[in-house]
């Protein structure tokens, strides 16, 4: 039991990657923080006799990023793990683009991460000179956005590929910054995964080396290497899980 008795904060954990971190992460004996807009009843039943806390809110909030970190201390005492996994996708192109779209990916993908980050660092992984952070960003913060078969709004849109390149780029800063602190801080960059955000797009995988959509747990496998006592000469990585889009 790699996590046995480790504490980890998990956001987007009602389902998808969220979910099947959390479920992988209790197997491996950590104690699991759910943190969703929407209920975690599905992913509580996945986590066998793992003890948990479930927090329900808006994590663009900083009032309530404060009020899980508070409740998680007050309930476990220190916090081990940090998975930034919570994102939302939108798919209008940048003709279309809107305000109120670009806003919200970027305060649920890039803001709530800082937030996170920010909130468990100072002072507790510092004072515990301990911490892991996984930042889960996508290969659209690399390459722009993965291709699908819908012609206009088929790619994820600037607004998501943007929040995902500041993810990645944020997670080198906080590497640099915390590395003195026995705190890791590594990226997951997922290709086309089924989750919700990928529901009714269709996405043609022929052209990957490895000819299928990329599961839940194939990036969870990665979220948990980070997490691991294992992994700590490794930091400001970004591991791309995407079935090979990505070699060229």
């Amino acid at each position: 039991m790699r996590l046995k008795n480790e504490v980890a904060i998990i956001t987007g954990a009602a389902s998808g990657i969220g979910q099947a971190v959390s479920a992988q992460m209790a197997k491996e004996g950590a104690k699991i923080v759910l943190v969703d807009l929407n209920s975690c009843e599905k992913t509580i039943d996945l986590l066998g006799d793992a003890e948990y806390l479930e927090c329900l809110g808006d994590i663009r909030d900083p009032e309530f990023v404060k009020a899980v970190v508070n409740r998680t201390i007050e309930k476990f005492e220190e916090i081990h793990i940090l998975v930034n996994n919570a994102g939302t996708a939108s798919r209008l192109d940048l003709e279309d683009m809107t305000l109120e779209m670009w806003d919200r990916d970027l305060d649920t993908n890039l803001k709530a991460a800082f937030l996170f980050t920010q909130a468990v660092v100072y002072p507790y992984m510092k004072e515990a000179e301990y911490g892991r952070i996984i930042n889960i960003s996508s290969v659209s913060g690399i390459n722009g956005g993965v291709v699908s078969g819908d012609e206009k709004n088929g790619r994820s849109g600037p607004a998501y590929a943007a929040s995902k390149g500041g993810i990645i780029a944020l997670t080198k800063w906080v590497a640099k910054e915390l590395g003195k602190y026995n705190i890791t801080c590594n990226s997951v960059a997922p290709g086309a995964t089924t989750t919700a955000i990928t529901a009714g797009v269709a996405y043609d995988t022929s052209n990957q080396v490895i000819d299928r959509m990329g599961e839940p747990n194939d990036i969870a496998n990665a979220v948990l290497y980070f997490a691991t006592k294992e992994a700590g000469y490794t930091t400001s990585q970004v591991l791309k899980v995407d079935g090979g889009i990505s070699i060229g």
